[in-house]
C-alpha cells in the first residue's frame, strides 16, 4: 500500500500534462501526452502501478523547492558521504516563450542529478507501467537508454550507464562524484508514429535551460502583483498555469484522479477535467496572481465546447474534456488498489450530465470581472455568452444538484 501522505508530492508540468514527484525523488504520476490519458507512472493509486525514482543509496536528508520562477523542482539530498540536487522538469517547446509557453511541448520528462559535495552511491528504479498500470511493457536496450513498447504506448528513457533489466522494470547504480552530473530524459510516443531518438546529456541540459527561460518568461509578464504574501501570490499564479491545457485554454481542477476525500472513502472522482464553475473561479483568481491574457482562450474554448447547447434549449453542461469533449462517462479500474486502498479508482467524471444552475453566474461574473483582458470577443463566443445569461434569466429557480 503507498502511504505517502499526498501532500508529499510536488507538481511538475509542461502545461499539457502532469507529474507528481515524491520528496525521496519517485516519479509516481505521470500522464503523457494530456492531462486526462493514461497514465505511465501510476504508484500513487496502487504499489504495482509503475514509478521512476533517483535516490541515494541508504539513509539520507532531503529539501526541496522550485527554482525561481519557475515550476522545475530541487530536490536536494544529503547523505553521510555527500550531497547532491536532483532538478526534474517537465521540457516544453524550444523557445516557448510568454503567452506560448507550452505550445510544442514535446512530452518529455527531465531529471539531473548533480553531486554538488562528496560522492554518492545512487540507485535509479524505472518501472513503466502504461494505461494506468494494465501494461508492463518489454524493454530493451537500446544505443543511448532504454525503450518501452506495449499497448499502443512507446517510451524511451535517455540514461547514462548500464541498466539491469528484470521483466518490465529496470535498476541502475551509479556512482557520482562532486562536480559529476547524470541526466535522463523520458519522451513518449504513439505505436504509429516515427522511432523516438535518445537525447545525450548536452541536449537534455540545453532543454532543461530552455524550460527555465520558458516559465521565467511568462512570470516576467503575467505576474506584476506586489503586496502581502507576494512569493506566494506569484507561486500560486504559477500553478494555475501548470494546470492550463495550452492547445485550448481549459483549466483541469487537479492533475490526479480517485485520490480521496477520506482515506478508504469510496468519494474518490476523477478531477482532470474543465469545471465551467472552477475554471471561471480561476479566471478571476489568476486576474490577481498573474493576469489573465489568455483569458479571451478560455472563453472560446467553453463556447465551442458548449456548442449549441443553450440554443437547442439544454442545460449548460457544468464540465467539459480539456479538448472540448463532452461525453465523459465514468468508469472504474478494478486493477488498482488506491491510495491508501481508497477504492474505487475512477476515471471519467459521471458529473458531467448533472444540472447545476449556479455555472452560470461564476461564468458571467468571471467574464464582467475579465472584460478589459477580453477585447474583441469573436461572435461566436459574444452569442454563447448573451445565451448564457439568457437562460440564467430563465431558469434561475429551477431545481437542480448545483451548489
Amino acid at each position: 500500500m503507498n502511504s505517502l501522505p499526498i501532500g508529499d508530492y510536488a507538481l511538475l508540468s509542461d502545461c499539457r500534462s502532469a507529474a507528481l514527484v515524491s520528496r525521496a525523488g519517485s516519479v509516481d504520476w505521470l500522464c503523457f501526452p494530456r492531462f486526462d490519458a493514461p497514465a505511465v507512472f501510476a504508484r500513487i493509486l496502487d504499489p504495482d502501478g509503475g514509478h521512476f525514482a533517483i535516490r541515494p543509496v541508504g539513509d539520507f536528508q532531503v529539501s526541496r523547492g522550485y527554482l525561481d520562477q519557475t515550476m522545475a523542482l530541487e530536490t536536494r539530498f544529503r547523505a553521510a558521504t555527500g550531497a547532491a540536487v536532483l532538478t526534474d522538469a517537465m521540457a516544453v517547446g524550444r523557445n516557448d516563450r510568454g503567452h506560448e509557453l507550452g505550445a510544442g511541448s514535446p512530452g518529455v520528462l527531465l531529471r539531473r542529478l548533480a553531486c554538488t559535495d562528496g560522492e554518492l552511491e545512487v540507485e535509479v528504479t524505472y518501472a513503466p507501467r502504461p494505461e494506468y498500470g494494465l501494461i508492463h511493457p518489454i524493454l530493451e536496450v537500446v544505443p543511448g537508454g532504454l525503450a518501452a513498447r506495449g499497448g499502443a504506448d512507446r517510451l524511451l528513457l535517455s540514461a547514462p550507464g548500464a541498466f539491469r533489466i528484470d521483466g518490465a522494470t529496470a535498476t541502475a547504480r551509479l556512482h557520482v562524484a562532486a562536480g559529476q552530473t547524470v541526466s535522463f530524459a523520458l519522451a513518449h510516443g504513439r505505436m504509429w508514429e516515427p522511432p523516438l531518438a535518445a537525447w545525450d546529456a548536452g541536449q537534455i541540459a540545453a532543454r532543461l535551460q530552455d524550460t527555465l527561460e520558458g516559465w521565467r518568461s511568462w512570470s516576467a509578464i503575467h505576474q506584476t502583483y506586489e503586496g502581502p504574501w507576494r512569493d506566494l501570490v506569484h507561486h500560486s499564479g504559477r500553478v494555475l498555469q501548470a494546470l492550463t491545457f495550452q492547445p485550448t485554454g481549459a483549466i483541469v481542477a487537479a492533475p490526479t484522479t480517485s485520490l480521496p476525500e477520506t482515506i478508504g472513502g469510496e468519494r474518490n472522482w476523477d478531477y482532470r477535467y474543465t469545471w465551467v464553475r472552477d475554471a471561471s473561479l480561476t479566471m478571476e483568481a489568476l486576474w490577481v496572481a498573474a493576469c489573465p491574457d489568455e483569458a479571451s482562450r478560455f472563453f472560446a474554448f467553453l463556447a465551442d465546447a458548449a456548442a449549441s447547447q443553450l440554443r437547442r434549449g439544454m442545460d449548460l453542461q457544468i464540465m467539459f474534456g480539456i479538448g472540448g469533449e463532452r461525453d465523459l462517462s465514468e468508469r472504474e479500474l478494478s486493477h488498482l488498489a488506491g491510495w491508501r486502498a481508497s477504492r474505487p479508482v475512477r476515471v471519467g467524471n459521471g458529473a458531467w450530465s448533472q444540472r447545476q444552475l449556479d455555472v452560470y453566474g461564476e461564468l458571467l461574473g468571471a467574464a464582467q470581472r475579465l472584460v478589459e483582458q477580453l477585447g474583441e470577443l469573436d461572435p461566436v463566443t459574444q452569442q454563447f455568452l448573451a445565451a448564457a445569461a439568457d437562460t440564467a434569466a430563465s431558469r434561475w429557480k429551477e431545481k437542480d444538484q448545483g451548489i
